[in-house]
C-alpha cells in the first residue's frame, strides 16, 4: 500500500506557492505524474520531489 498519503493538486499548489491551474497544466501536458480518481488528481510526494528536482538550475550537494 501506499506508505504517505498523496496530495490533491490544492495540495501541491500550496507547496510550491502556485496556482491550481498551473499544477493542473503541468499534469495534463505529462510534466507532473499524477492519478485520478473520479474527477479528482492526486500526487505522490515521491513524484512531486522528483518533479521539482527534475527542474533544479543546479545538481544538489551530496559531499554534505
Amino acid at each position: 500500500m501506499l506508505s504517505r498519503p498523496m496530495l490533491t493538486v490544492h495540495e501541491v499548489a500550496d507547496l510550491l506557492k502556485m496556482k491550481e491551474t498551473t499544477v493542473r497544466g503541468w499534469i495534463n501536458d505529462g510534466s507532473l505524474r499524477a492519478v485520478k480518481f473520479g474527477r479528482d488528481w492526486r500526487v505522490a510526494q515521491k513524484d512531486l520531489e522528483a518533479f521539482v528536482e527534475a527542474r533544479t538550475n543546479r545538481p544538489t550537494d551530496e559531499s554534505g
